[in-house]
């Protein structure tokens, strides 16, 4: 049975806290570039401060502490976006991908443009799991697992080419990135990453619907509007919808001509 507190209250939470943090890391991103060290100490800050969290909650079996866990991914996860965004931690290559670059060459080049935040986000992942591995909530580390597994099917459907290229919220010191994109197309690939998302959500939902009121309900149903959104990632790739004109209020540097540095 839906109820507010174990079902409605974490969904909302949940799409609100992404369109806020989003948000959020576009501005911060799409700053001039003087400013980007200060950006990356305060995100260093809330990263800590969200690993601490997550280890202070891993032992709660509370709606506090499944609401703590969850909070606690969120900011590592946005340290490591502030830091790939701001180019801190891209990769080793710093340039558009050569002219006539196939197969796997190609993939190697894509590859070492974004290794380091690739790497970080892995080592991240198993470091949060081996902590939580024997806790009662486990949540933390779940929620980690789950924006890397979708984060990851979304970076390889671009490279292979998507129909719908949203680049909006890229920043203009990234922007050689867009060379690794494929072609604009609708790929094998693709419709299985929507099917499989889409089933990831429903098989959660059914979990929701099924746990006990509190914080077993809290906690699935927040994994349910996470697997909701990167479903819905998957299917802005397909459609001819730019998401990036969501954030348009937070690139400020977009609104003057572009991005300063």
């Amino acid at each position: 049975m839906v109820s507010w507190s174990g079902h409605i209250v974490p969904l909302v939470a949940t799409i609100a806290m992404w369109f806020l943090a989003t948000g959020l890391i576009a501005w911060l991103d799409n700053r001039e570039r003087t400013t980007f060290p200060r950006s990356l100490l305060l995100a260093g800050i809330a990263g800590i401060a969200g690993l601490l969290l997550v280890l202070a909650t891993m032992h709660q079996v509370s709606l506090l502490g499944v609401y703590g866990g969850f909070a606690g991914a969120l900011l590592i996860w946005a340290w490591h976006e502030i830091g790939f965004l701001t180019g801190a931690a891209a990769g080793p290559r710093r340039e558009a991908c050569p002219e006539g670059a196939r197969g796997w060459e190609r993939f190697a080049h894509a590859t070492a443009a974004m290794a380091w935040h690739e790497i970080a986000l892995a080592l991240t992942a198993l470091l949060l799991v081996s902590l939580t591995w024997n806790a009662p909530n486990q949540i933390g580390a779940m929620v980690f697992a789950l924006l890397l597994a979708m984060r990851l099917s979304t970076k390889l459907n671009i490279f292979l080419g998507v129909p719908n290229m949203s680049t909006e919220i890229l920043p203009p010191h990234l922007a050689y990135l867009k060379s690794y994109f494929g072609p604009r197309r609708f790929t094998p690939l693709l419709a299985a990453s929507i099917l499989a998302s889409l089933a990831l959500t429903g098989w959660l939902g059914g979990v929701a619907l099924a746990a006990p009121a509190g914080p077993g309900a809290a906690g699935a149903s927040l994994l349910v509007a996470l697997a909701a959104l990167g479903a819905l990632e998957h299917l802005f790739l397909a459609l001819p919808f730019r998401d990036g004109a969501l954030w348009t209020w937070a690139l400020p540097g977009r609104r003057d001509g572009g991005a300063r540095s």
